[in-house]
């Protein structure tokens, strides 16, 4: 047995505490009441952006009808988030024209996700996905007709009277692994990172396939090493756009890298000691794959990944 934690670790964008309310979609009556009501407030979308308070930090824009109205916007294609502590959260698309006063900024969620409050985040994140879905599927996948909203933005519905589809809202199962062997951790970069950035071992599920598969597959198509004892470590939404982060530990069987798919253009084994450096630069904290490795990081006593250096651990932003 790995002696790598198997406790479930609770990542950024994850364990939101809106109520979303699901139960309730399809009550277009009550959909409407609450559009009206002074506890309905408005986060508009831009595109796969958000609008938040410039300020420092920044915060999003969480706004009452009233707010909407004097910057010009509509409730149009209101997709329903959820409720928390009495207040009815709804993601509306704006235009590209929309004209902002200076203290509000459309902005994207990956650099600001970890300046904002985790229940913020994740609340960005679920609008960024529902915004992006969409904006992907005004027309229907089995005809080609278009669209409309329906259950309070969870479907779309095709307009074809000869097909008249419900289409729902889907993300893409992705797994990625922290691959150890004795003191030393298996990590990767592709070219197109900034130099020295190096991350955990990353993939798509395939149909047909178990995500210990999918597992195995990635790690030994990405850098030729063969790998056990397979555990689930924790999950995160990760909207860029629609994947689902399955995280994952694992023992290596072999040690010779082979980069055999050409994904990756370098692999290498990592020591504690050359992350401690800044020799190897690591995701950013608000990433599972960071989550992973401070997860075998700090499995060596006296080591803690959080606490390294004055400014935190060395990491790409």
């Amino acid at each position: 047995m790995s002696p790598l934690s198997r406790s479930p670790y609770v990542n950024l964008l994850a364990h939101s505490p809106i109520d979303r309310l699901a139960h309730l979609r399809d009550r277009s009556e009550w959909i409407e009441q609450v559009l009206q009501s002074g506890t309905a407030r408005f986060l508009p979308t831009q595109g796969s952006r958000s609008l938040v308070h410039v300020s420092n930090p920044p915060r999003p824009a969480l706004l009452s009808t009233h707010e909407l109205d004097d910057l010009g916007a509509s409730i149009r294609a209101p997709v329903l988030l959820g409720i928390r502590e009495e207040r009815y959260f709804f993601s509306v698309p704006v235009g590209e024209d929309l004209p902002l006063p200076d203290s509000f900024e459309f902005r994207d969620l990956r650099p600001l996700a970890g300046l904002l409050e985790p229940w913020e985040a994740s609340l960005l994140a679920y609008a960024r996905a529902m915004a992006i879905w969409h904006r992907n599927h005004a027309f229907c996948a089995r005809c080609g007709s278009a669209t409309e909203l329906a259950e309070a933005g969870h479907a779309r519905v095709c307009l074809s009277e000869e097909c008249g589809r419900r289409h729902f809202p889907k993300v893409d199962p992705a797994v990625i692994v922290l691959v150890a062997r004795g003191e030393r951790c298996l990590l990767g970069r592709q070219a197109s990172w900034p130099e020295g950035r190096f991350s955990t071992i990353a993939g798509f599920v395939e149909p047909g396939e178990s995500l210990e598969d999918a597992v195995r597959r990635e790690v030994y198509e990405e850098t030729g090493v063969s790998v056990s004892d397979v555990s689930y470590h924790s999950s995160q939404p990760w909207p860029f756009p629609s994947s689902l982060m399955l995280g994952f530990l694992a023992e290596a069987d072999s040690e010779e890298i082979q980069l055999l798919d050409g994904e990756l253009s370098e692999a290498r084994w990592v020591t504690r000691d050359e992350i401690v450096s800044g020799e190897t630069l690591l995701p950013p904290p608000v990433s599972i794959a960071y989550a992973l490795v401070r997860e075998w990081f700090n499995t060596e006593p006296g080591f803690d990944l959080d606490s390294q250096g004055e400014s935190g651990p060395p990491v790409w932003r």
